[in-house]
């Protein structure tokens, strides 16, 4: 089946001339661009542009997918599909994006009374809820390397042996050497898939350097991603509560929302309540770093805990708005 030839005219015909920048030129019997325009955009000929949806051309270049996905305007994960469609990789991206769009903010804000933690594509966490902060411990407290996972559970097997998820212990039912490997594979594929990221880059290079345990794991090629596991929590206060790790992955995004459950009707269920009644959580908001919220998201956050709408709050501060710390509370209570 001809998936390239397919997709390429019906993103053509999709695409308005307005769209495109291009004059509307009179009336026209189809929607959408004509193929010498889309050509003309692109920078190829006519003539290969009808090869290329027909099926008569199944080999373009990157250079030329690359111009065509840039004359239909396609955003990355139809320039990615285009890609794929023409049996190509997909361009790599940047940098590991640690910004917390304000979709995952509400998300994380309607799973106040649940656990959460949103960590970027290479395990970095960048927000939490007080929840987590109740089951888990601060993450403030945890000591990994550049606030990373992976670097953190490296630390911990060469001084505590202990899973360093929290501020005190937390074991994986699956033995730890398995999570390990598994987060390490899932590492791999973000580090594959932004190659010039020289934060990532700097974390590998130093992991090699230092973890012998890494490097046989980092090469040994399994890639894939990390997807759950069942865990103990040695609460300082409560004792053992077992949970269930899941990973939400919003759409848009490359975030991993870690999300903590525990059965329904068990002691520890129970233990959880008591942690929710405790620190009077029903639906708190979430908690991140200045640098990886907008202040559009931290508003938003603060008119949540505030009870008050956002323009109050503008009232309150003046200008401009800013966050104080990692809970996102003011600098000084407004007031």
């Amino acid at each position: 089946m001809n998936h390239f030839g397919m997709t390429l005219r019906g993103w053509r015909e999709r695409m308005s001339p307005q769209d495109s920048g291009l004059e509307a030129g009179g009336e026209r019997r189809i929607p959408g661009l004509r193929r010498e325009e889309l050509a003309r955009l692109a920078g190829v000929s006519v003539d290969y542009l009808v090869l290329l949806e027909q099926g008569r051309a199944r080999n373009p270049s990157a250079q030329v997918v690359t111009a065509l996905a840039r004359a239909l305007r396609l955003d990355p994960s139809e320039r990615d599909h285009l890609f794929r469609c023409a049996n190509l990789e997909p361009p790599s991206a940047g940098n590991v994006s640690r910004r917390i769009p304000m979709s995952v903010q509400r998300l994380v804000h309607r799973l106040g009374a649940v656990p959460a933690g949103v960590f970027a594509a290479d395990w970095t966490i960048i927000g939490w809820n007080r929840m987590w902060t109740a089951t888990v411990g601060d993450p403030r407290t945890y000591g990994w390397e550049a606030d990373n996972l992976v670097a953190g559970m490296f630390q911990t097997r060469a001084s505590r042996d202990r899973d360093p998820n929290a501020a005190w212990p937390v074991r994986t039912w699956r033995g730890s050497d398995s999570e390990v490997e598994d987060l390490v594979a899932d590492l791999r594929v973000t580090a594959a898939a932004h190659p010039r990221d020289a934060r990532l880059s700097s974390l590998v290079e130093g992991l090699l350097r230092r973890e012998p345990a890494f490097a046989r794991l980092w090469f040994n090629g399994t890639a894939g991603p990390w997807t759950g596991d069942r865990k103990t929590i040695e609460h300082p206060t409560l004792g053992a509560i077992t949970i269930d790790v899941d990973v939400l992955m919003p759409a848009g995004t490359n975030l991993k929302v870690l999300t903590c459950t525990t059965a329904a009707e068990t002691t520890d269920a129970e233990k959880m309540d008591a942690l929710r009644a405790a620190w009077h959580l029903e639906g708190k908001g979430l908690d991140v770093s200045p640098e990886d919220c907008d202040p559009g998201c931290r508003l938003h956050h603060l008119s949540v805990e505030y009870g008050v709408n956002q323009q109050t709050l503008r009232t309150w501060v003046g200008a401009p708005f800013r966050a104080g710390g990692r809970d996102g509370r003011w600098a000084e209570s407004p007031g």
